[in-house]
């Protein structure tokens, strides 16, 4: 049997015996003992799909209504004579062939990337580089657009790109445990509409299987379904 500390296992006490609506579960949440930091409030939903099949992998982005608390540090692929333009719409980095260059030369300090359709002849070299650090951009994700600046101010907000992985879950922050119970709840609910929106047609038998909430250093709370 695993040891826990007191406070997980006093949070465990506190855990209901079965799945609880979105509500209830904000409020277990709530409940329980918490680290001295503000906790990022995590939602993981393991979907029915066959993550192997292109036509039900899932990829997109998503602005919660209430935010998630914290910004992303962005860089922008665009022409020289935007590039001002989306530094002062939140991006760290903006640039052309002189940014790829200096992500070549191992810089990789941001969390998103964004690009017009036209860069993606010079990003595209930096495949091998992006690719496995889930930061190349793509039109799925909404990082590949003609409007660099509007995407650029969105993600730097807190705009996050999801995708399922290998076992069919897709992951997302739904705000910060500091946030207030109604409005953890009102962005918690635009997730599950936004995973029944995003349903693959080609998806056979039980779609959702189950739904987990959890702070960083908390249980999971069962969500019912």
């Amino acid at each position: 049997m695993p040891k826990f500390n007191k406070r997980h296992q006093a949070n465990l006490d506190l855990l209901p015996e079965g799945p609880v609506s979105p509500a209830e579960a904000i409020k277990v949440l709530k409940a329980f003992k918490a680290p001295k930091f503000d906790q990022a409030v995590n939602v993981v939903a393991n979907l029915g799909i066959d993550p192997k099949q292109a036509d039900q992998a899932l990829r997109g982005s998503i602005s919660m209504p209430k935010g998630i608390g914290r910004s992303s540090r962005v860089v922008a692929f665009c022409n020289t004579d935007l590039a001002e333009k989306a530094v002062e719409a939140g991006a760290i980095e903006a640039g052309g062939e002189e940014l790829v260059k200096k992500i070549t030369d191992g810089w990789a300090d941001f969390d998103v990337a964004i690009a017009s359709p036209d860069m993606m002849r010079f990003v595209g070299r930096l495949g091998k580089v992006l690719g496995p650090k889930g930061l190349m951009p793509s039109p799925k994700a909404g990082t590949v657009t003609p409007d660099v600046i509007t995407a650029v101010k969105e993600f730097a907000a807190g705009k996050q790109e999801y995708r399922n992985d290998d076992g069919g879950n897709i992951h997302i922050v739904v705000g910060r445990m500091s946030f207030a119970e109604g409005d953890l709840v009102e962005n918690l609910q635009f997730f599950l509409e936004t995973v029944e929106r995003i349903r693959p047609a080609a998806t056979k038998g039980l779609y959702v299987k189950k739904i987990v909430i959890s702070g960083t250093m908390t249980p999971g709370v069962e969500i019912a379904l």
